[in-house]
């Protein structure tokens, strides 16, 4: 496999041979791997450090719904709409219910960030715009099938939220259990979205360059997740943070 696609030499002659892909792809290339989610979950980080990765994360949690929107005006079908529009439901929440937006804030708010800024996103890194705007244009551009497909990063994403919630809570003693609830709202959230999307593409993937496309659009979203955690490296690990960004009053 390239930085881009699966490569020359991989045969996807049938849905199971797509779906050992897919589950490859996401051992080897899902943002668990990085070198900052280790920091992150092994309480390797200071309380700046651990803000301004809820402050950046935030701009990707807040655009989930959009770009879930995007991908139901793709579908004539009513049905894949249905099924589709609990995603937005899930984060954005409804009247007198909460969701993983709202969830998210209480996360920034109990690390002691104020969300009038953290909704202004006026302090994300410009990695973590350019990357999060990426998903959205790809889900609009592309194909619906590769739309759908490029959320099958929730595959594996309850073992990394299982991670974060023990990890987190172990080694920060500014950390909670209740300002840790999007993590664990999303362990029975995941499974479910992920279990549609990929019963999805193994039926409507009928050709080997229909599930080479598949394959492609989850390497694209790992690269939008992975992208954000480099930017977050090199600013608060490294030190490099681009003007105007967040500045941790924790040292």
């Amino acid at each position: 496999m390239t930085a881009l696609s699966i490569g020359k030499g991989i045969t996807l002659d049938s849905a199971e041979a797509m779906e050992s892909v897919l589950r490859t792809i996401g051992a080897t290339r899902y943002h668990s791997l990085h070198p900052f989610h280790r920091l992150l979950h092994g309480g390797k980080l200071n309380k700046g450090q651990v803000q301004a990765w809820a402050l950046n994360r935030y701009y990707y949690q807040s655009t989930i719904p959009l770009k879930d929107a995007m991908v139901m005006t793709r579908f004539r079908d009513r049905m894949t709409r249905v099924e589709w529009r609990h995603r937005i439901e899930d984060h954005d929440g409804d009247l007198g219910s909460e969701g993983g937006i709202e969830r998210w804030l209480k996360l920034t708010e109990g690390l002691g960030l104020d969300t009038a800024y953290i909704e202004s996103t006026e302090g994300i890194l410009p990695a973590t715009r350019f990357a999060v705007e990426a998903y959205v244009h790809f889900c609009r551009d592309r194909t619906p099938l590769e739309a759908i497909a490029s959320s099958l990063t929730e595959l594996f994403a309850p073992n990394l939220h299982e991670e974060r919630i023990s990890g987190m809570l172990k080694h920060y003693d500014f950390v909670n259990p209740d300002i840790m609830s999007y993590f664990s709202r999303r362990l029975t959230q995941a499974p479910r979205d992920a279990g549609f999307a990929l019963d999805y593409v193994k039926q409507h993937a009928r050709t080997p360059a229909e599930r080479e496309a598949v394959c492609n659009a989850l390497i694209f979203k790992t690269n939008v997740l992975w992208v954000q955690l480099d930017a977050l490296y090199h600013a608060y690990v490294e030190g490099q943070i681009p003007p105007g960004a967040f500045v941790p009053k924790t040292s």
